[in-house]
């Protein structure tokens, strides 16, 4: 049995309004999640669009209406409660951010939580690659691309990826290391030119802070699980909730595990 006290101090610290901040970087070694809740009316869709999507939306687990445990991935644990901050959506329009979510739950909402890159870093790093954002306390650059999602019911807009930047001979190994890992994202989706996927300037992230790109080096880009968030915007739903983005939901599961996970759920 692993030692789960790290992922579990983090969110009771969390719930009790201790630490708002991002949580990358944070009880390394243990898989951390995005979050999407819909409506339950809605729910079979963003689940077809989770499954004809699956490099920026690896399902991890989905909670069903009722409930606010995900039971498989860290019992006892509380959706509403457990991250550091959440976005709310309203009819297309994100109206707000909150550090809970409790005052707003519905009995019909639906919650999916999807693999996070941030569970690929300490791989990366224990084979000597350097994660740049985490040497400068940063996020990683998000950015919206040109490339479309496939559809499903009201779900559709365009893919949403972070950048991490690596010499050619290290995007190699990277690719490597997380093409290994299909649950927190996979291998990258582009490596090299910003403008082959429709990002104009590499120095200026949709989300996030710049993360410098050193000489020699070009910039690798993952499938991020912010890509929810550009879809909701267009679907107008009447209500739904995500993660503030680099603000997640720190699972009990160890980075180790992923394989043992990806059978089990079969």
């Amino acid at each position: 049995m692993h030692d789960l006290s790290a992922a579990r101090e983090l969110r009771a610290n969390i719930r009790r309004g201790e630490m708002t901040h991002n949580t990358t970087g944070m009880a390394m070694g243990f898989v951390q999640a995005n979050l999407v809740v819909v409506p339950q009316a809605y729910a079979f869709d963003f689940l077809l669009f989770c499954q004809r999507n699956p490099k920026p939306c690896p399902l991890l687990e989905v909670v069903e209406a009722g409930s606010v445990e995900p039971a498989r991935l860290a019992p006892g644990a509380d959706i509403r409660r457990d991250l550091p901050r959440y976005k709310v959506f309203r009819d297309g329009v994100m109206t707000g951010e909150e550090t809970g979510v409790s005052h707003i739950w519905r009995d019909d909402f639906v919650s999916f939580l999807l693999g996070c890159s941030y569970s690929f870093e300490k791989p990366l790093q224990d084979a000597g690659l350097e994660v740049r954002h985490l040497t400068l306390n940063t996020r990683p650059g998000v950015f919206t691309t040109n490339i479309p999602c496939r559809a499903a019911g009201a779900f559709e807009g365009p893919l949403v990826v972070s950048m991490r930047p690596y010499t050619p001979e290290d995007a190699i190994k990277a690719a490597l290391i997380t093409g290994a890992l299909p649950e927190v994202h996979g291998a990258p989706i582009h490596v090299g030119d910003p403008a082959a996927i429709g990002i104009a300037d590499v120095n200026a992230p949709t989300y996030s802070l710049p993360v410098p790109i050193h000489e020699g080096e070009v910039p690798v880009f993952w499938a991020c699980g912010v890509t929810p968030q550009e879809v909701l915007l267009r679907a107008r739903l009447p209500l739904a909730i995500t993660h503030a983005p680099g603000h997640m939901f720190v699972t009990d599961l160890r980075e180790e595990e992923l394989k043992v996970y990806r059978e089990s759920v079969r």
